[in-house]
């Protein structure tokens, strides 16, 4: 992929070329990308007394782990009804297009539809696809969805989820994967082996996250059980063994720095292993999880890597490359965006 760029890089402006590189976001949660004035207008729909902006920007305030999950429920139970959706799956394709985003694949979490909202998901299903529809043809960024469980909900919940996702990808073949999130020490990924063969046996392709605040077991667990990408995989930093695995597999990591950051998970910046797990030769690729409540987004981290880590614009592209290789999308537009991604700069 490495290419002679036509100038020297300090006569570059970084940030502009940075956006001007085709990405691709593979670790985004929908109901994570609610921006404060977007939670202002749903709070104008449901509350009594409207939030402030200020008011919104009070609740992603937050101190530890705990404090983030507080932070993003206040924030997330803005969200009453499918026109909600709708609108949050507009502004996300808006804000990832102003980054240079062009394509990403998003969380939707129906274990949060089913075990909170107690209804069926079909309804809001509809929405996201409108506003997906809307915001593809509005500005370019291609979606497609990975239905998240929430792990520590049970197996059995787990299982509901799988199971809509495999009914309704034959209708909206823009869902295209499953995935597990939550709290890795009550859901262990081991737990749901045999609803991902499932899964897996309907179509659909399969993610995990693991090792973000629990052990390299975590991520053991997840490549067990066949997962094709693993969210955060900050652990297997601790398992050299595991390193060698995922560098011998080329097994895609979903990488979220600020967010390991901000949720406590790792001590510092210092101490990430994002450019070890590079020079390791692991396939890591950029993301920002849920960028309002962190303070960032995709091209956030792509200037934080470039800079702190001192990732050269060489690597930059390769890490581009990498999300698009690791994406779920078919080979035609899978080798055209790569086509892009070469030839830039």
């Amino acid at each position: 992929m490495a290419r002679r760029l036509p100038k020297q890089e300090h006569e570059i402006d970084v940030m502009e070329w940075l956006r001007g590189l085709p990405k691709a976001e593979l670790h985004l949660h929908l109901e994570g990308t609610i921006k404060p004035e977007t939670l202002v207008e749903l709070s104008k729909r449901h509350d009594q007394e409207p939030l402030t902006l200020e008011g919104a920007e009070r609740l992603y305030q937050y101190e530890n782990f705990l404090g983030f999950l507080m932070s993003f429920k206040a924030v997330t139970e803005r969200l009453k009804g499918p026109d909600d959706y709708e609108l949050i799956t507009y502004n996300m394709i808006r804000e990832l297009a102003r980054q240079g985003v062009v394509h990403a694949e998003v969380y939707v979490s129906f274990g949060i539809i089913f075990f909170w909202k107690k209804t069926e998901v079909e309804p809001y299903v509809d929405a996201i696809e409108r506003g997906r529809e809307r915001g593809e043809k509005d500005f370019g960024t291609s979606v497609l969805w990975i239905v998240d469980a929430v792990r520590h909900f049970g197996v059995e919940e787990g299982a509901r989820v799988f199971r809509k996702a495999a009914e309704l990808k034959k209708k909206y073949p823009s869902i295209i994967g499953i995935g597990i999130g939550g709290d890795e020490a009550r859901g262990p990924a081991d737990q749901f082996r045999d609803l991902y063969k499932e899964a897996k046996d309907a179509g659909l392709r399969l993610t995990a996250h693991a090792g973000e605040s629990v052990g390299p077991e975590s991520v053991w667990s997840a490549i067990n059980i066949g997962a094709e990408r693993i969210g955060h995989a900050l652990a297997a930093q601790h398992d050299a063994e595991l390193i060698e695995v995922l560098a011998r597999k080329q097994i895609p990591l979903e990488i979220n720095i600020t967010s390991n950051i901000r949720t406590g998970c790792c001590k510092g910046f210092d101490e990430h292993p994002v450019k070890e797990y590079f020079e390791s030769g692991l396939m890591i690729t950029l993301n920002s999880d849920d960028p309002p409540m962190f303070g960032s987004n995709l091209l956030g981290e792509y200037v934080l890597a470039q800079e702190r880590y001192g990732f050269t614009l060489d690597q930059m592209r390769e890490l581009a490359a990498n999300a698009v290789e690791a994406s779920f999308l078919d080979p035609a537009r899978k080798l055209a965006l790569l086509q892009r991604v070469e030839r830039y700069g």
